[in-house]
């Protein structure tokens, strides 16, 4: 699988070029899966939130309202009571999966629990597009700050890449740089801290970051 992992979508051209050329075509003649999960294990989230982003609303511009050929819904949370066989054929179809932000120790339970997890190796043209905690899953761990999920055990996720991400750097009060050298000191392995006008790809193990904006690595 490709990875494109962002903190704030595709939000400027440097990221949207980087995004055509992990699909290998144009985003138009694409078929995209949202998964919008993650949402619901955040306490800022509710159906408001989910509706816009499945209806592609004007704030939701940089994931959803891209212009993909098509757009469906895949919700984790019901995978495991339709079967394999039957949603394993919408991933392999689709060429994106668009992973919204909210809870990533919530969204990674439920990738476990669905089986998707397991198959994204299987996965090797795919692309996944993150959003926050879209991103953040498919990391070691999140740090305890980033922690929504009432029944989360901990902060582990499911360490599809060696390094964590700690997103929206300046977007909020509490996403500091300061703020950010703190949670990198918990966490005790490389990370990246990234804004809204950056993302890192990830391919056959090679990482690069794509930035209009700022970001910083912590080794």
């Amino acid at each position: 699988m490709k990875l494109l992992l962002t903190s704030g979508g595709v939000t400027n051209p440097s990221i949207y070029s980087a995004l055509v050329q992990l699909l290998g075509k144009p985003v138009s003649e694409c078929h995209a899966l949202l998964v919008p999960t993650a949402q619901w294990g955040h306490p800022m989230c509710g159906p408001e939130s989910v509706r816009g982003l499945v209806a592609a609303e004007p704030r939701f511009r940089h994931l959803s309202g891209l212009g993909w050929a098509s757009l469906g819904v895949l919700e984790l949370t019901a995978l495991p009571t339709i079967g394999m066989q039957r949603w394993v054929p919408w991933v392999r179809q689709a060429d994106v999966l668009l992973v919204d932000g909210g809870d990533a120790t919530y969204l990674g339970h439920w990738m476990r629990e669905s089986g998707l997890a397991e198959l994204l190796p299987s996965l090797p043209d795919t692309v996944w597009v993150g959003v926050s905690a879209g991103s953040m899953v498919m990391t070691p761990r999140i740090g305890t700050d980033f922690v929504e999920w009432p029944s989360a055990p901990d902060d582990r996720t499911l360490g599809l890449v060696d390094f964590s991400i700690f997103p929206h750097l300046d977007a909020f009060p509490d996403n500091t740089l300061a703020h950010a050298q703190r949670w990198a000191a918990d966490i005790g392995g490389p990370a990246y801290a990234i804004d809204e006008q950056t993302a890192i790809t990830v391919v056959d193990g090679s990482v690069e970051v794509v930035s209009e904006g700022q970001w910083k690595k912590f080794e």
